[in-house]
């Protein structure tokens, strides 16, 4: 983890930014076979440590040391500012390919891409934010989220906490129940009401970075899955310039990009275990036809069935991600904001049907799995354990919950009109 930036430090970079905007000269983008090949030196360094991180259900250290070393934590930063640009459906093949060595590893990188694309998507405007992209890129910052809130729920788009502005200068004090890898992070996402007086929905994300942020843990992450996480509470107290605070209302950046990008690199995570989950599975089948020859195990019509579970996720994780795309290039082209409200809808609606379909579905597979593999995959330690995957998948259906999202999904329904043959 880097070194706190002082305040006067931050004000120096921030100025000397504003005075060079547009001179930066960003690198070629790397082919994707040299991106992929990064992602699979990684996840092989995070296999070598996983079953550790989730005994000690401590920070997967060895595994971004790698990613830093890699420079794929600035892989979503676009080149202008010196990342490598990669597309939603580049960094979830990285995603994909991390969770084969690590779910908790793959998820943390998730989620810190989630908060990158928020300050690329609605921050790159501002100098401040510029800054913070550029150094993410210089530095391999990590950037984690504080959305969740004590007494409040589950819900994001909530506030109780509200940030407070004078003369351009920002304080937060916040209580949040959970923060990710928050000890481990270099900077962190904040949401908070407007002001004092706004109501609950009326919300800002503030970026907040080492030198202004101060965090007093608050109980322990001792948890069935995703150990690695570090997914403890904090009171999180910060303060800094303005231009911390993004200019795009918070409802407005989780509807475009924090919810579409989190349930699509969220699926992508639970595809990879799900699918090395199925490789352990294919290799327990195998030996099991070695030892005896001219016959077909009996596991052999679950495997089949594990399998084609498997294929409908990458199949419809595959259409997300062209979903994904297509609402990119009509924000690019400027119709986003008079799209019709039908595609809204529907985006918003199969957004969340990825997410809940692919966080039950990789249970479901993994499953089978372990019905495969017997005693060999239910003991730790085997070629053939599968138990931390499924440990891991059973936070699938929690993060957002399912319930939650199949309601707001049944709503977005009733508000939709019929399609077929014909119709518009």
């Amino acid at each position: 983890m880097n070194a706190p930036l002082t305040e006067q430090a931050v004000e120096h970079e921030r100025r000397a930014l504003t005075e060079t905007a547009g001179a930066v000269v960003p690198p070629a983008r790397a082919p994707e076979a040299e991106w992929l090949a990064a992602a699979q030196r990684v996840a092989q360094i995070a296999a070598q440590h996983a079953d550790h991180v989730d005994r000690e259900a401590r920070f997967p250290v060895e595994a971004f040391d790698a990613l830093k070393a890699e420079r794929l934590l600035s892989a979503m930063v676009p080149e202008r500012f010196g990342g490598a640009g990669l597309s939603l459906a580049d960094v979830a093949t990285v995603c994909e390919t991390l969770a084969h060595g690590c779910a908790s590893t793959a998820m943390i990188y998730a989620m810190h891409q989630i908060q990158v694309a928020c300050i690329a998507q609605h921050g790159s405007a501002v100098p401040w934010q510029q800054h913070v992209l550029t150094r993410l890129v210089e530095q391999q910052w990590l950037l984690a989220s504080a959305t969740s809130e004590e007494n409040i729920g589950g819900s994001m788009r909530t506030s109780a906490c509200a940030v407070e502005v004078n003369d351009g200068r920002f304080r937060i004090e916040k209580m949040a129940p959970t923060i990710s890898y928050g000890a481990h992070a270099d900077g962190i996402l904040v949401t908070a009401r407007r002001t004092a007086e706004s109501p609950a929905s009326d919300q800002v994300l503030i970026v907040t970075l080492l030198g202004d942020l101060e965090l007093d843990k608050r109980g322990t992450w001792d948890a069935m899955g995703m150990r690695g996480t570090c997914s403890e509470g904090f009171r999180l107290v910060a303060g800094g310039v303005a231009e911390q605070i993004l200019p795009t209302p918070f409802a407005d950046i989780a509807d475009q990009t924090m919810l579409p990008v989190s349930h699509t690199l969220w699926a992508a995570v639970w595809t990879g275990v799900a699918s090395d989950a199925v490789n352990r599975a294919k290799a327990f089948f195998r030996a099991q036809a070695r030892a005896k020859p001219g016959s077909v195990p009996p596991a052999g019509m679950r495997l089949a069935t594990a399998v084609g579970l498997l294929q409908m996720m990458q199949a419809r994780l595959a259409v997300a991600l062209d979903a994904a795309r297509a609402a990119h290039r009509a924000r690019a082209a400027g119709a986003g904001s008079d799209a019709p409200l039908s595609a809204m809808l529907n985006f918003a609606s199969d957004m969340n049907t990825l997410k809940t379909s692919i966080s039950s579905t990789a249970l479901d597979v993994v499953q089978e799995v372990l019905m495969i593999c017997g005693m060999a995959g239910y003991k730790n330690g085997t070629e053939y354990s599968v138990g931390r995957h499924l440990r891991d998948l059973h936070s699938a259906p929690l993060m957002i919950n399912n319930d939650r999202i199949a309601q707001n999904t049944a709503s977005l329904l009733l508000a939709q009109r019929p399609t077929g043959p014909g119709r518009a």
